[in-house]
């Protein structure tokens, strides 16, 4: 069965919200706080090592409660349970979405067209944990007997941003092979990776659920062709190996049949870190690091599927951005990581929230008429503060913005540490507050200058705060904003799970790039007719 097709709009608690959101919208948050001294404790959720606080949102109990109708009036409870038991609810494409299922534990039951895929999940966990002892610690050798010392990943979309995030995010971790992605179809990006490895001390991990993906395709060729200038084609066995469900086609690139992983149908690209494509990881961090990544996940997971609303952490998330969105006009999320090691968290969220709800039909089948998705970025601080932060302080735009902090340092330089956290909570403190004009008079600012100096604050944070960066706080990080995802497609009566908007310029690409060894063009529109004109007379 597939997901209901509600429109949230045409809902009495929609409706309420409306009215409620009229009657509060020009308030401000230091009020409430003012009024309310148990306000913080009161919107606090905590589950293990997380806590959320999202006391500094522009609501009241009261939209809360409105919420909570919205999410019973739209059958969320009957969604989730649809999107754990393996229905079918990415209708458009005919799959169960059970990403869920790749970090269950091994006694779980999950079904999927009557058979349980606990087992052939963990045979494939398996088959990760094997090779990749064998690489990190050298039993697994290159074609002249040397330990590998280099992966590269090559894949684009969810078979790189997954995997380059984490690797990143869990660097601290690392072992002692370095692991590059290739992902980019630009030429100059594959030669400037290849330009750093070895032929004979390189891994090759090609990454692609159909083996057809132009971009995935032409790279790895590219990096064959330069391979097979230093060994043979049966060499090819012994260094490449791939994540696919295409076997014929991946045989005959030259991989060994024994060096596939696979993949399934029903694991979304951007929420397939969790699988085999997940194998750099394993191999960046090792595969404990990589369970304990799952774990972390499958936690977050039954928390998402047990507690209560009010107590809810993705659920809260959701609702909330629901609330800014389509109440608020607020367009865009802010993802702001104190840490470093997140500085690709928000360009993983870009695809993973992006891809999924930048929908404009809903699953009626009917253009909507209100707004769905959310435009994601974000850089972490305390570099961003001297970025973009002037504009969430000062500008025009209402932009809430998700504040991410661990309260330990992994390398426990306590007076980065501290610092760091100064400012972090800093920042979402005068987003509150913002500045009056007697406090700027009170400075001694001149006259002139006291306009330019007052903050309005009254801009809306989530304060997500974790004990330290481990793999299995990542996993927990990630599976909460996969479960907000969920939720607000739910909400906005969108399919979160296919991405048709991708294909268009791609085929599109395919057509242009025949073009550029023919005399004529096919129809264009004037300006593009041009444009390849102009370069197939400049290459």
């Amino acid at each position: 069965m597939s997901l209901k097709s509600i429109n949230p709009t045409q809902t009495s608690a929609w409706k309420n919200l409306q009215h409620h959101f009229e009657s509060i919208k020009d308030e401000h948050m230091v009020s409430w706080f003012n009024a309310d001294s148990d306000r913080a404790s009161k919107m606090n959720i905590k589950c293990e090592d997380f806590s959320l606080d999202f006391s500094k949102n522009r609501i009241t109990p009261q939209t809360l409660k409105l919420l909570k109708d919205l999410a019973e009036e739209i059958q969320l409870d009957d969604a989730i349970s649809k999107y754990f038991d393996g229905e079918k609810i990415n209708k458009t494409e005919g799959r169960a979405v059970l990403h869920t299922a790749l970090r269950a534990p091994e006694d779980a039951e999950v079904f999927y067209e009557g058979n349980n895929v606990i087992p052939e999940i963990y045979e494939v966990k398996n088959k990760i944990r094997q090779f990749s002892q064998e690489v990190i610690e050298g039993g697994r050798k290159g074609f002249t007997n040397k330990a590998f010392t280099d992966i590269v990943n090559i894949g684009i979309g969810g078979s790189d941003l997954g995997p380059a995030m984490v690797v990143d995010a869990l660097s601290y971790y690392k072992n002692h092979l370095n692991v590059h992605f290739v992902s980019n179809v630009d030429g100059d990006h594959v030669n400037e990776v290849l330009k750093k490895l070895n032929p004979e001390t390189t891994l090759f991990v090609i990454v692609s659920k159909t083996f057809t993906t132009q971009e995935t395709l032409s790279n790895a060729t590219t990096i064959k062709q330069w391979f097979l200038q230093h060994a043979t084609q049966d060499d090819i066995a012994k260094q490449f190996v791939a994540v696919s469900t295409n076997i014929e086609k991946v045989k005959a690139f030259g991989i060994d049949p024994q060096n596939i992983f696979p993949m399934w149908d029903w694991v979304g690209g951007r929420f397939s870190l969790w699988s085999a494509v997940g194998l750099s990881i394993s191999l960046a961090v090792g595969f404990e690091h990589f369970d304990a990544l799952l774990k972390g996940a499958h936690k977050m997971d039954i928390h998402f599927k047990e507690e209560k609303f009010e107590q809810n952490i993705p659920m809260i998330l959701a609702f909330l951005s629901i609330w800014y969105n389509n109440f608020f006009k607020a367009e865009s999320e802010a993802i702001i990581p104190y840490t470093q090691y997140l500085n690709q968290f928000a360009t993983y969220l870009q695809q993973a929230i992006m891809e999924s709800n930048g929908k404009s039909i809903d699953r009626a089948g009917n253009k909507v008429n209100y707004q769905t998705g959310n435009l994601i970025w974000g850089e972490p601080g305390t570099n961003s503060q001297h970025a973009f932060f002037q504009l969430i302080h000062q500008g025009t735009k209402l932009i809430p913005a998700d504040f991410i902090g661990f309260a330990q340092s992994l390398h426990g330089n306590q007076d980065h540490q501290d610092k760091l956290m100064s400012n972090f909570f800093a920042q979402t403190e005068a987003l509150l507050n913002g500045k009056t004009k007697a406090e700027v008079l009170a400075e001694d600012t001149a006259e002139a200058i006291v306009p330019y100096k007052i903050f309005d604050g009254n801009k809306p944070t989530n304060t997500i705060f974790i004990n330290q960066l481990t793999p299995e706080s990542l996993g927990k990080l990630i599976a909460m904003y996969e479960h907000k995802i969920f939720v607000q497609g739910v909400v906005w009566n969108v399919f979160s799970y296919d991405q048709f908007g991708v294909e268009l310029g791609k085929q599109l690409a395919g057509k242009i790039l025949k073009e550029f060894s023919q005399d004529s063009l096919a129809q264009h529109d004037t300006s593009t007719a041009n444009l390849i004109a102009m370069y197939k007379s400049m290459r």
